[in-house]
């Protein structure tokens, strides 16, 4: 009578080695790994080499880490490095010479059946499953060098990965190709658009603090007023942050009127330096500030006192405490001096000033004034500011053709930083509203490179 089953397996297990069972190693409180023990097949040759132990660890941060080395890690790109072993130890029927390479024809896959075998390379029967061949060692050391190589991305190298896009032009015959085209035919921006973009670009650039520049003359009606509003409205257009101008002017100085039109400031609530100055402690915020502020658009201006015997009395400490009020909301400053620098302000102005304005004319008068100004801030400690100032010449009365234009330039331009020629223009010249829409166009690009000069004085 045949014995049972079960007795068979019993008999074979007595020959095996003794194994700890799951439940052994949870009763007696050992650690269990999960790690069942590898066989391993000789394949009836006792010279191959043994397989490398399983990988046993106690976390599995360290496991992993022992897994990238032996096999790779496809999510940096790492390879593995293979050992090959020596051409005696590999087995003769696995040795190649280059006369007779081994044959390895693989059976093409068929779409909808079974996976096709592949043919030892004994000869024998074709075995499923069949290892594809590995790559080559100049292809294993590519791979290696491309891993070590840091690869872009997007947060160091944004540019790689974006076509840089070609300028609009805007108007004239490049504006008008690339309208008539809907874009597809853009020829980029012409020479004179290259030269407006690179002012609009100093004008608005960011600054960190706040700044402030003086205009100033020492003969009256030259236009420094019309300059302090249409640089300020060239400011507050092209800037993020509005600016401010301020009326210290002790000859009843008519900046807000200029920029807002004397009907307009008539009809608004009277709002000058003098009513700030008596509450200027109480001031904590912005929104206080603009109550004695008037607005052109994004330029905010302070008026100056009409009263005479009151314009004249503003003293340079009493600046200084605006100035520093205006520093706390505001970027930049402009401050319209009036005539002379020897009024009771003048001295804070000065002192507080990061660059001037010299106002000056085409005229003979107005050319020589505006060199004695620079030389007796040369002479009172301000050397600085002459040196680093910029010269305005308002072309206002269209002077005579004896008058050389060419020589003036030439006797100022070399005492200062920049001279500046703003040519004639109505809207200036009036004496009325100044306002950006109604100037010449060669008028706003000349207060447009005042603008940018003034910034550039800043950085």
């Amino acid at each position: 009578m045949p014995e049972p089953a079960h007795q068979d397996a019993a008999a074979a297990d007595a020959d095996l080695p003794e194994l700890p069972r799951r439940r052994d190693r949870r009763r007696d409180g050992s650690d269990w790994t999960g790690t069942i023990p590898v066989i391993e097949a000789n394949n009836g040759s006792d010279d191959a080499p043994p397989r490398p132990a399983p990988v046993r660890s106690s976390s599995w941060a360290q496991a992993a880490e022992a897994a990238d080395e032996r096999f790779g890690n496809p999510a940096t790109g790492t390879t593995p490095v293979i050992q090959q072993a020596p051409s005696s130890e590999v087995p003769a029927a696995r040795q190649e010479t280059p006369e007779q390479p081994a044959a390895r024809p693989t059976a093409p896959r068929q779409p909808d059946g079974p996976p096709s075998s592949s043919v030892s390379d004994a000869g024998t029967e074709p075995t499923r499953g069949a290892v594809p061949p590995q790559p080559s060692r100049a292809t294993r050391s590519g791979l290696r060098a491309a891993s070590d190589s840091p690869a872009p991305d997007f947060i160091s190298s944004p540019g790689l990965f974006v076509r840089e896009q070609k300028p609009r032009p805007v108007g004239g015959l490049r504006g008008a190709l690339y309208k008539l085209t809907g874009g597809s035919l853009n020829l980029g921006p012409s020479a004179k658009q290259r030269e407006e973009d690179e002012l609009a670009r100093r004008i608005s650039r960011q600054l960190q603090g706040s700044y402030n520049t003086a205009v100033l003359s020492l003969k009256g009606g030259i236009g420094k007023t019309s300059t302090t509003v249409g640089v300020g409205l060239t400011l507050a257009e092209y800037r993020g942050d509005p600016p401010c101008a301020i009326d210290a002017n002790p000859d009843s100085g008519d900046l807000v009127e200029r920029a807002l039109g004397e009907g307009i400031y008539q009809q608004q609530t009277p709002r000058t330096i003098s009513d700030l100055l008596r509450n200027v402690d109480s001031i904590d915020s912005l929104t206080a500030l603009a109550r004695y502020m008037h607005h052109a658009g994004r330029l905010h201006l302070i008026a100056g006192e009409q009263d005479p015997e009151v314009s004249d009395s503003l003293t340079a400490e009493e600046y200084l405490r605006i100035r520093k009020l205006i520093s706390g909301y505001y970027s930049v400053a402009l401050t319209d001096c009036g005539t002379g620098v020897t009024h009771n302000a003048m001295s804070g102005i000065l002192q507080s000033a990061d660059n001037l304005i010299i106002a000056a004319g085409y005229a003979v008068s107005g050319a020589k004034r505006a060199r004695s100004t620079l030389h007796w801030l040369a002479d009172h400690g301000y050397e600085d500011l002459a040196r680093n100032a910029v010269v305005v010449i308002t072309d206002k009365d269209e002077v005579s053709s004896r008058v050389d234009k060419d020589a003036i330039e030439d006797h100022l331009s070399g005492i200062c930083r920049k001279l500046i020629a703003v040519p004639h223009d109505r809207g200036v010249a009036d004496g009325d509203l100044v306002t950006l829409d109604a100037l010449r166009p060669e008028t706003r690009r000349a207060y447009r490179e005042i603008a940018a000069a003034i910034v550039d004085g800043y950085v």
